[in-house]
Formats: C-alpha cells, sequence, structure tokens
C-alpha cells in the first residue's frame, strides 16, 4: 500500500503529523506492507533564506499577531507534540526562512538512500534542537550525520540540481487538491488533509486494505469440494457416491 504525505519542514502540524504517521504505520497490522514516500511543499518561497528571521517577528509582520496572539497560535501545536513523545517541540522560540533549499537537500538525500532518514533527521533537528535548515552550511552538517559525501551534497546543492524536482512535487500535490500540508494521499486515491490523529490514520488504511484485499469465504466442509484444476474435475463426495 502506497501512502504519500506532503509536508514542509518548518510547519509544526507537518512534524506531528510525521510523527503520527509514523505511529500509525507501526501499529498498522499490514506495516510492512506499506511504502512510505515523503513529498516536498515549501510554504512560503517569498521568505529570504538569509538571515532566518524569529518565529515570532515573522506572525507579528505577517500575520499582526502580537505577543499573547502568537503564544495562543502555537501553544496547543507545542503541547500536542510534547504529549505525543516530542519533547521539547519548539515552535515559537524558532527561527524560519526559505525552506526551498532544504527540500531540494531531501531530494539529494533521497537518492543516496536515505529518504526516511533525511526526513526524521531534518524535522528532528528543527523541532526538537532549534537547528537552522536554510543554508549550505547548515545543510551539509546534516549531510554529515547522514553519512552522505559532503562535496557531492554541496555540489548538488551550489547547482540548485534538484529545484525542479520540488516544484514538480508541489505542483503535483496542488492539482490533487491540496491547499497546504500536510497532504496525504493513500494508493493515489484517497486524500487527507491536516494533522489526523493516529487512529484515524488507522482506520483509513484498514478501509484501503480491506477494499483491495477482499476476504476469501473457506469452505466449512472437508473433501467435499467440486473443483477443476489443470488435471481434471474432483466430484463431491455425495455425488459419487450415489453415482
Amino acid at each position: 500500500m502506497n501512502v504519500e504525505i506532503w509536508s514542509d519542514l518548518t510547519c509544526p502540524w507537518c512534524g506531528l503529523a510525521n510523527h503520527r504517521l509514523d505511529k500509525a504505520v507501526e501499529r498498522f497490522a499490514h506495516g510492512g506492507d506499506i511504502e512510505l514516500i515523503h513529498r516536498s511543499f515549501p510554504l512560503d518561497p517569498d521568505l529570504p533564506t538569509s538571515p532566518a528571521l524569529p518565529t515570532r517577528q515573522l506572525l507579528k509582520q505577517k500575520y499582526g499577531m502580537n505577543g499573547a496572539q502568537a503564544e495562543a497560535a502555537t501553544h496547543r501545536v507545542e503541547v500536542l507534540a510534547e504529549g505525543e513523545g516530542l519533547k521539547p517541540y519548539i515552535v515559537l522560540d524558532n527561527t524560519v526562512a526559505n525552506t526551498q533549499l532544504a527540500h531540494e537537500f531531501l531530494a539529494h538525500a533521497t537518492t543516496q538512500g536515505k529518504h526516511a532518514e533525511a526526513w526524521h533527521l531534518s524535522f528532528r533537528a528543527y523541532f526538537g534542537e532549534a537547528r537552522s535548515l536554510f543554508d549550505v552550511d547548515a545543510l551539509l552538517e546534516l549531510s554529515d550525520e547522514l553519512g552522505l559525501d559532503r562535496d557531492e551534497t554541496r555540489q548538488a546543492l551550489l547547482e540548485r540540481r534538484y529545484r525542479q524536482q520540488v516544484h514538480d512535487e508541489v505542483r503535483r500535490a496542488a492539482t490533487l487538491g491540496a491547499k497546504g500540508v500536510p497532504f496525504l494521499l493513500v494508493e493515489g486515491r484517497h486524500t487527507l488533509s491536516g494533522a489526523q490523529d493516529t487512529d484515524t490514520l488507522l482506520r483509513v488504511f484498514q478501509q484501503v486494505w480491506d477494499a483491495a484485499h477482499p476476504p476469501v469465504i473457506q469452505s466449512l466442509a472437508e473433501d467435499n469440494e467440486a473443483i477443476c484444476g489443470p488435471d481434471g474435475c474432483v466430484l463431491p463426495a455425495d455425488h459419487a457416491a450415489r453415482d
């Protein structure tokens, strides 16, 4: 079963959604048959890459929030995340900048066989440690932690080798009806928006799985099956007895 999730790395609901999705896959009876694919969706391409802005400042500049409003806007997701094991989960006392290059780094890491590891590390570095993800030097630190070739990673980032791929992933999400992130696509047909809780994800997985794997009703009778195979047909035992 194929599950795709679109996220932005500085979106607090995305970090929580990815955590919940991992838990749902772990708990699902057929989790080993799920192919989980992360997709990029940079939310604010007009933000500068440098310098990174304090989140409080961005909320004030972009949405006109004062200190109390900023606290209220971010407190709920921080509490939910920490309650689900993500401690600490730093949203308000963090910084934000353009994430396009970070998503290009994730695309590069995917080509090096580090798809899930790179996404998990990036979310953990940002929300768990309030680390920058916004420039080449910061991304090279992540590259080192993943065991990637530093020079190859640097070259890929400087060449903007994966810029078009990131744009294509955003465009595909839009064609599927995504208005924001997190956004999930299950088996190429079923879409979910928002940071759905783990139980909801499990119910969706089960429904999709059941639709693709209808149960086979087995006969309760033993040695009484009228079937045909490559070697001919077998008559029920009672029929043979009447003959």
